[in-house]
């Protein structure tokens, strides 16, 4: 098909993009730089308006197709941060800066966005504007969000969104999507027992804080277990233990415990938020201590349109020739939710071969899935404003 040919041809280049992202990894909103190359970029591609600073540091492109009307409006998101782990792939362009590198494949999103952009600048072969968005701090920011309240739908009407990410075991350039819950919502809890701390050899005289931890910790697993419904999905995981004392022989006075509960419902996530406070005040009260819970919602669930969800795997499947309908959903959180909240979309993923999980510091993007990923963003315009 044409547009994968133009991709191909364009492969080196928009390789040399993703690897100039990847050695210069940023965290969060501090994305200035990724973020200035990127509108740079837009501008030279003849985008009809880009504007940056949205959503603190985010960037919009807008192309505009054959028609003089606006017609209807198409946003296509990519993510650009990075993440706090130190490389360890030994590539010739590995991270420059120690500390942070890009984990996750956001430079291999950001890199095939921008190919798409320029693709649909040079053809224009639609009837309608193409809004390209490329957004800070999906790792743990809420970027998404925060380019939401930033007025990103109102300011350029937009009608439709759609997203991707690369999945690590997966063929390259092949393409998996599910409707409904794609993604689960993303909570974190704090928890801090209070009881008398003192020396470890007379726990008569104290409130085993440390014992009292233990007990909380082993009890909120009967919250899935117990509370949810089995054909449910649900995770609660305590992934923090810690107190102000070191000493083989000090029983604490507070110990902290932190971790994330997710979900795919919106009844199940509010009843972990209640099981979860429930057992912690209850347990540790039966043991004479006291428990703060502070549970703290963060993004969304996910949740793909079931007429977009077609589109998005009928322009996949002319690309890569089948698509997997049949995948699971996934408990990691994506805060692409708050624009699908906003609209109706959908969120897909390509395949990125044999390679190191995201999140490790083996990780890298693989550029031969550069050629799917671009022409599905471009594809996901021309199929849904087709030119006269």
């Amino acid at each position: 098909m044409p547009v994968k040919n133009r991709f191909a041809e364009l492969l080196p280049e928009i390789t040399a993009w993703r690897r100039d992202f990847h050695e210069h990894p940023e965290l969060l909103y501090d994305v200035h730089r990724t973020a200035g190359r990127v509108a740079e970029l837009l501008r030279g591609f003849g985008c009809d308006e880009v504007v940056e600073g949205v959503g603190q540091t985010g960037v919009v492109g807008v192309i505009k197709g054959k028609s003089d009307t606006q017609g209807r409006v198409i946003g296509l998101r990519a993510d650009m941060d990075a993440l706090p782990i130190i490389e360890q792939t030994g590539l010739d362009y590995a991270s420059k800066t120690p500390g942070k590198m890009h984990a996750c494949g956001h430079d291999g999103h950001t890199a095939m966005l921008l190919g798409a952009a320029r693709y649909l600048a040079e053809t224009r072969n639609f009837d309608g504007t193409a809004v390209v968005i490329f957004q800070p701090a999906e790792e743990g920011g809420g970027g998404g969000d925060a380019m939401v309240r930033d007025g990103l739908v109102s300011r350029w009407n937009i009608q439709e969104f759609y997203g991707m990410h690369n999945m690590p075991g997966m063929p390259v350039g092949s393409f998996s999507i599910k409707p409904g819950p794609m993604m689960a919502a993303a909570d974190q809890f704090d928890i801090i027992v209070t009881g008398k701390g003192g020396h470890a050899a007379k726990p008569h005289e104290c409130i085993d804080t440390t014992l009292t931890a233990a007990q909380i910790i082993v009890a909120l697993q009967s919250v899935v277990s117990r509370n949810i419904d089995p054909l449910k999905n649900a995770v609660v995981s305590v992934c923090v233990v810690s107190t102000d004392s070191t000493a083989h022989n000090v029983i604490p006075q507070v110990v902290k415990l932190k971790g994330t509960a997710r979900s795919l419902d919106a009844g199940v996530r509010d009843q972990l938020q209640d099981g979860i406070t429930r057992v912690a005040t209850n347990i540790a009260a039966a043991m004479g201590a006291t428990a703060q819970v502070d549970y703290q919602r963060g993004y969304p669930v996910t949740m793909n349109d079931d007429q977009a969800t077609v589109w998005a795997a009928d322009v996949a499947r002319d690309i890569a020739g089948e698509v997997n309908l049949d995948m699971q959903p996934m408990m990691g959180g994506e805060d692409f939710s708050y624009m699908l909240n906003e609209r109706p979309g959908a969120y897909i993923f390509v395949g990125n071969g044999d390679t190191a999980m995201v999140h490790h510091p083996a990780y890298n993007f693989n550029d031969d899935a550069i050629p799917a990923g671009s022409s599905w963003y471009a594809g996901m315009v021309e199929a849904r404003m087709p030119a006269a």
